[in-house]
Parts: C-alpha cells; sequence; structure tokens
C-alpha cells in the first residue's frame, strides 16, 4: 500500500521511524516533508499529505506534529479525509473500525517510539467495520 506521509518541524525526527515501522509492515511511504528539524509551518505538510489521499494517490496517511491537532484540523478541510488524533492503539483502532479514518495523526510530544509503533501497526492492520457506521461516516462530509 502506498502511504502518504508528513510532518512540521516537531514531528520530523519521528517521521523517519513510521517509515520504517511502514516498510516493515510492507508499506511504501510517500515523504511529503518536511525534510530537516527546521521550523516550518504544518498546513505546508499537511495539505499535500491529505491531498494524496484524497485523490487516491495514497491508500492512507500519516501526520505528525507536536500535538497531532493541528495537522488534524488540516487535514480534515479536505472533504475525502477523515483524519484522526491517535495517541494510543485503542483510539487508532475505534478510529479505523468506527470512523474510517484514512489519515493517522500522531502528537510527536506526548507519545514515544514504542507507543507510535503500536499505533502505526493498529492503524494499518485495522479496517472499518461497515455496518451501522457506514451511515455515520456518509454524513460527515459536507456538501
Amino acid at each position: 500500500m502506498k502511504v502518504a506521509i508528513g510532518a512540521d518541524h516537531a514531528g520530523y525526527g519521528r517521521k523517519d521511524f513510521i517509515k520504517e515501522v511502514l516498510s516493515a509492515l510492507g508499506h511504501e511511504a510517500d515523504d511529503k516533508g518536511t525534510h530537516s528539524g527546521d521550523s516550518v509551518d504544518y498546513p505546508d505538510f499537511a495539505h499535500p499529505t491529505a491531498e494524496a489521499v484524497e485523490s487516491g494517490d495514497a491508500q492512507l496517511g500519516v501526520l505528525i506534529c507536536g500535538s497531532a491537532q493541528g495537522v488534524a484540523m488540516t487535514a480534515n478541510k479536505h472533504q475525502g479525509i477523515r483524519a484522526a488524533v491517535c495517541w494510543t492503539p485503542e483510539i487508532a483502532a475505534l478510529a479505523r473500525q468506527h470512523n474510517n479514518a484514512n489519515i493517522c495523526c500522531i502528537p510527536a510530544r506526548f507519545v514515544d517510539e514504542n507507543v507510535t509503533k503500536e499505533i502505526i501497526e493498529t492503524f494499518f492492520k485495522t479496517s472499518f467495520e461497515g455496518g451501522r457506521h457506514d451511515r455515520r461516516v456518509g454524513k460527515i462530509a459536507c456538501s
């Protein structure tokens, strides 16, 4: 699976680690930046990541910033995106199962590498349950 991944300066260090986890799971990472720890604006990397998922160029995405809130807010401006802030593996599972989340947003300042790995593994191994959740997910996008 092709996975779009983006981060700001706060998530930059964690991005390469996540790319390794994705590779170990058999996925190809499409790195949308940033490519250094220099201060940047998170929307500059969240938008291209969301656009890749929304267009179908990538099947799922990962965004990383300090709190994950800014990248999630930015990505969720795109109609076809359901970006979820995931701080535990359980939240990642529910985001996929119940909300059909297509971008996992990681708060790099609040979860360590071990938890990050568990979150990514869970997000990418969990499927949308459908059923009663289809109707609810169908009501998320604005017309």
